[in-house]
């Protein structure tokens, strides 16, 4: 007891070193020092001082550094509507439109589907102008907004900017197609077609898809700004320098487009995308709108209205009263969200019409051509077709331009639809009638042969 009283006096004294002629330490000694050294362990702090505690024997768990702050998909809210009018001229509706949520699988424009938040699979709007007389432009339409809506919702979620646009392409050719094989089907039928203006959205890129003469605008500020370009004989003339715009308000032959989904087994699909900003104005349209309002009264209308649904109603009243020559079609989309940037001066004064290029194994693959037998023609931008597909309008003229493609496999159809002529079959006839037929003609040249010489 003595020793250990002693070592608890020492513990917060430095141990006394021994005088320089002492004796070696006895055995006694050294246990004592290690039995000294134990009760030190164990001692108690001195008064006045909290006990720490024990030290665990558990590895003592990191202390969790703060998390860096992950970016995501950015949330964008979106306001749509969209309508559909038959004009002033026009007997029926060959026009179609689409407002889809592709994540809710979720289509048409119930009071939920007007306001979307854009999830993982995007959301869809498009605009399309059959053609063809008769009741097959709208059938076109129709099938092109189906067909459109069917590919942009099955499979998984696009995996990033590349697969959702090169899933509009793929959904765009794919209407052209199944329009194209209706048509050879149907006589009555024959020639039908649409225009497709579609817009894909996944967080703040905006894609759009563009055959034939439907259109796309953004207002951004003050600018209303075509982010789509006319696949038309007037705008190639206006490209070239050879005519002006003013001109072209005029010109007779503005109704001839160059291209047109089912009038061809294939189409060139002109791609295009929007980096959007908050407060952002997409309009999707039918030339029964751009032909009929100037962009200036549209530009107004979309800066003085708010609500969607009244945006598209004034459009479609404003191309009425200025003669509803076609059918009109309207689609508005208003972008917003915290996670939109503000538009910039640069942001607003920069906005144009700006080409998307896909990566080419995403562009062209096997998975996404319909048939074994589909041939992908590359057309350029500056060729034009050498057989236009004309939008069929009371008293317009039919007119061939341009020349013809150089990547053309050589079947495109001669007037008068060469192939329903008659075709003689040459395979499947009995073994012996053939047998029976060369032995005839053999004979024939014979007696021929004998009564020649005689």
């Amino acid at each position: 007891m003595a020793n250990s009283t002693t070592s608890e006096s020492q513990s917060d004294a430095p141990e006394a070193k021994p005088p320089a002629d002492a004796a070696e330490p006895t055995a006694a000694a050294e246990e004592a020092k290690v039995e000294a050294s134990a009760a030190i362990a164990g001692a108690a702090e001195p008064e006045g001082k909290a006990p720490e505690p024990e030290p665990s024997t558990e590895p003592a768990e990191p202390a969790e550094p703060p998390k860096p702050v992950k970016r995501g998909r950015p949330e964008v809210k979106v306001r749509l509507f969209g309508r559909t009018d038959v004009g002033q001229v026009r007997e029926h509706n060959e026009d179609n439109f689409i407002v889809a949520d592709l994540t809710k699988e979720s289509r048409g424009l119930m009071e939920s589907d007007r306001v979307q938040t854009v999830g993982d699979r995007g959301t869809l709007l498009g605009v399309c102008d059959g053609m063809g007389g008769a009741a097959a432009g709208e059938v076109a339409s129709q099938l092109a907004v189906d067909i459109i809506y069917q590919r942009m919702a099955i499979g998984s979620a696009p995996a990033d900017h590349d697969g959702l646009a090169a899933r509009l392409v793929h959904a765009i050719e794919s209407a052209g197609l199944r329009i194209f094989s209706e048509a050879k089907l149907d006589r009555t039928r024959r020639g039908m077609g649409t225009t497709s203006t579609v817009a894909a959205l996944l967080d703040d890129h905006l894609f759009l898809g563009q055959v034939g003469d439907s259109r796309g605008y953004i207002l951004r500020g003050e600018r209303l700004v075509q982010v789509t370009r006319d696949q038309s004989l007037v705008n190639q003339l206006i490209e070239a320098g050879q005519l002006t715009e003013e001109e072209a308000e005029t010109f007779e032959h503005n109704n001839i487009i160059l291209q047109a989904l089912g009038t061809a087994d294939s189409v060139q699909v002109d791609l295009t995308y929007v980096l959007l900003r908050r407060g952002d104005t997409l309009l999707l349209c039918s030339d029964g709108l751009s032909g009929m309002v100037r962009n200036d009264e549209i530009r107004e209308v979309l800066r003085s209205l708010d609500d969607p649904l009244e945006v598209c109603k004034m459009l479609t009243d404003r191309a009425n009263q200025a003669g509803g020559h076609d059918n009109i079609t309207v689609v508005i989309a208003k972008f917003e969200g915290d996670d939109l940037a503000e538009p910039t001066r640069a942001d607003i004064e920069g906005l144009k019409y700006t080409k998307y290029s896909l990566p080419e194994p995403a562009h062209i693959s096997q998975q996404t051509i319909p048939e074994p037998s589909r041939k992908l023609k590359g057309l350029e931008q500056s060729k034009v077709s050498s057989r236009p597909p004309a939008k069929t309008r009371p008293g317009s003229p039919e007119i061939e331009v341009g020349e013809t493609d150089e990547y053309d496999d050589g079947d495109d159809l001669a007037p008068g639809h060469p192939e329903d002529s008659i075709q003689i079959p040459t395979e499947g006839a009995p073994q012996w009638l053939v047998i029976m037929m060369i032995a005839s003609a053999v004979a024939c040249v014979t007696i021929a042969g004998y009564y020649l010489l005689r």
